[in-house]
């Protein structure tokens, strides 16, 4: 186990300790682009999920077990979209109290 030291902090945030204000960006993404494809994501599994309920309902597919699965995946995805929205608006709550 390595030992936490300032230099290993520095290594691992570059900017942090010399008050460099520059965002690092991983993989080429800011945090909004992840937040706006995260939503796209959810908003796609939504509308598969209806489109499978309305093709069970009109007879194009037999197949229930599928079509739950894809309701279940679609449910789970927005429920933990809603929850990371949660914590965010939390944390922006919390930094906004903060004294200066």
């Amino acid at each position: 186990m390595d030992k936490i030291s300032i230099q290993n902090v520095s290594k691992a945030y570059p900017g942090l300790l010399t008050g460099n204000k520059q965002v690092q960006k991983e993989d080429g993404k800011s945090f909004s682009e992840i937040i706006k494809t995260s939503i796209a994501d959810v908003d796609k599994l939504q509308k598969d999920s209806d489109n499978a309920v309305r093709n069970l309902a009109t007879g194009e597919e037999n197949d229930i077990h599928k079509t739950m699965i894809m309701m279940e995946k679609a449910g789970i995805s927005f429920q933990l979209m809603m929850a990371v929205r949660n914590k965010i608006i939390t944390a922006y709550e919390t930094i906004m109290r903060m004294q200066i």
